[in-house]
């Protein structure tokens, strides 16, 4: 009889338990459309460097992408194995030499509202290559000569010359669509600002005329362009902007009319956490879930944490010392090519890096399209360097400088090549920037040496090699070492313009000849791309190889 009480009373209070713990609160736990995929939540990712600018066209570093890529999307995106696919164009097609047809998806709106037509692609590209703009990416899409608008969802581009690399520039991260409403309020607010009597439908009737009037107004508004996109956005992706921090977080909100498939979380911040060390004592105790930028020296400490795992993939990146050909003694080829053999590359691989990517024979990596493993590389050879320098005005050595961003690995590795040039009596220092500020004085071109790094994010060898080399991308653009050489420019705007594969490929093989021989950089090696997650909070993280995180499928658990 007691043992009959006893189980009626177990029953009992299992029955009030589970009335306890009804559903009636399931939503507001999980969130829409995660019954099955898992847990909705605030997910945190933490990165190294803060955000530039929200301005797609203002900006082409990874952590400004990071963040934006999230908010707009391109025509065309590239998967994870840099793979062409769809995305706010359903369909593309080359129609002739000069002329592509996009076919647009429908039943697409932008985060305040407006439906996504033909009518914001044109607005888009024809803000990029405005010169009130000065795009620092305008390399990317100077070859497309007019945008027609065909119809709400076809659109045409035409380009100056035949572009084959068109769809992959066309997924590069800053070919984000913004809407037409966004980028009206910010050309009709540069106009008031510079005190011009105009509408912004009427500038860009006079854009399309051109002359000298339409020059005057550019001049006019040329500083205030750029004052609402920088701090506002307009996209159609699955994240729109809640706020920004200065210096400290972007925060992204689930945009609830996204039509790309549901997302496990309701809002994503981007935590700036410059120190390596803190950002992954933060990602084991699970203050941020996700972090990027790992250096080698946390590997292992990931790899081996209880609740943390590292994702690690090879990259298109490629690493690099800087020198300002326009600067003495770095006009001489001689004291380049010193410096570059004085280098031994798999020693800042493995004491710097861990081991944790490969030596750079050359700009581009081995994935990207135009790489070619036969071209032999400069390599460690300190007799050679000695030798080359003995040639120079400044045999006896010089004293120099090197700058560099506040990435410890970058640090230690100036810290690494100022030894190593030690051995030719060649004298360095190393000045330390900020990030921001440190690309903006880059550009104004006054110094000596640096050490920044490329990403071929289009996986072709003209994004690869365009930006970097070109004199017209001298400055911001990419060309930091201001080199400048009529014939690699020359098989440069061939490359572009070749429609036979075969001779766009030698097109490149005879451009990375001469800049091995002629080293405006010393190339250094091309690091492996990694990100750390806190598994025991969420999965479904992906690195692609440039580098760029991907959370559209990440779940709680």
């Amino acid at each position: 009889m007691q043992k009959k009480y006893y189980l009626f009373l177990v029953l009992l209070l299992t029955m009030v338990i589970a009335a306890c713990s009804d559903d009636s609160n399931v939503e507001e736990n999980t969130g829409s459309g995660t019954e099955e995929t898992g847990q909705s939540g605030d997910l945190t990712v933490g990165m190294m460097n803060e955000v530039v600018t929200l301005d797609l066209h203002y900006s082409n570093d990874a952590s400004s992408s990071q963040v934006r890529r999230n908010i707009y999307e391109r025509l065309i995106f590239q998967d994870e194995n840099m793979e062409l696919q769809p995305m706010l164009a359903s369909e593309w097609e080359q129609t002739d030499d000069n002329t592509w047809t996009f076919t647009l998806r429908e039943d697409t709106t932008f985060h305040e509202g407006s439906e996504f037509t033909a009518e914001d692609v044109k607005a888009t590209f024809d803000r990029v290559r405005d010169p009130a703009v000065a795009s620092a990416v305008e390399f990317l899409f100077e070859m497309v000569d007019e945008v027609e608008v065909v119809s709400d969802y076809e659109v045409t581009m035409t380009t100056a010359y035949p572009f084959a690399p068109l769809p992959s520039h066309l997924a590069h991260g800053t070919a984000g669509i913004m809407s037409k409403d966004i980028i009206d309020r910010d050309y009709q607010q540069a106009l008031d600002d510079a005190g011009v009597d105009m509408t912004a439908d009427e500038y860009y009737e006079l854009r399309e005329a051109g002359g000298e009037e339409y020059d005057e107004v550019v001049d006019q508004i040329a500083e205030h362009v750029g004052q609402v996109l920088g701090n506002e956005t307009d996209g159609t992706n699955h994240l729109e902007l809640e706020s920004r921090s200065a210096g400290d977080n972007v925060v992204l909100t689930k945009f609830e009319d996204f039509t790309g498939g549901d997302r496990n979380f309701d809002t994503v911040t981007f935590r700036v956490i410059p120190e390596s060390g803190a950002r992954m004592a933060e990602l084991e105790s699970g203050g941020i879930q996700i972090a990027t930028d790992i250096d080698s020296s946390s590997a292992e400490r990931l790899e081996n944490g209880q609740d943390t795992a590292l994702l690690e993939r090879e990259s298109v990146r490629m690493s690099y010392l800087g020198m300002n050909v326009q600067q003495e003694p770095f006009d001489d080829v001689r004291v380049r090519q010193a410096i570059a053999y004085a280098i031994d590359r798999e020693e800042i691989i493995s004491g710097v890096y861990d081991d944790m990517g490969i030596v750079a024979d050359g700009p581009l990596a081995p994935d990207v399209w135009g790489y070619n493993e036969d071209l032999e590389g400069v390599h460690y050879d300190l007799d050679r360097a000695q030798e080359l320098l003995s040639e120079t005005d400044v045999a006896d050595g010089f004293d120099t400088t090197i700058w560099v961003n506040d990435d410890q690995q970058i640090i230690d590795t100036a810290v690494y090549i100022q030894e190593a040039l030690s051995a030719l009596n060649i004298n360095v220092s190393i000045e330390q920037f900020e990030w921001g500020s440190y690309l903006e004085t880059l550009a104004e071109g006054n110094h000596d040496m640096y050490i920044l790094g490329w990403t071929t994010v289009t996986g072709d060898a003209d994004y690869g090699l365009y930006a970097l080399f070109h004199s017209d991308s001298q400055g911001a653009t990419g060309n930091r070492s201001f080199y400048d050489n009529p014939e690699v420019d020359e098989l440069l705007d061939a490359g572009r313009s070749a429609t036979d594969e075969d001779v766009r490929y030698q097109n490149y093989t005879d451009v990375q000849e001469i800049l091995i021989e002629e080293v405006p950089m010393a190339y250094i090696f091309h690091p492996n791309f990694a990100i750390g997650v806190n598994e025991a909070q969420v999965d479904g993280a992906i690195i692609d190889p440039t580098g760029a995180l991907d959370i559209k499928d990440v779940e709680f658990k």
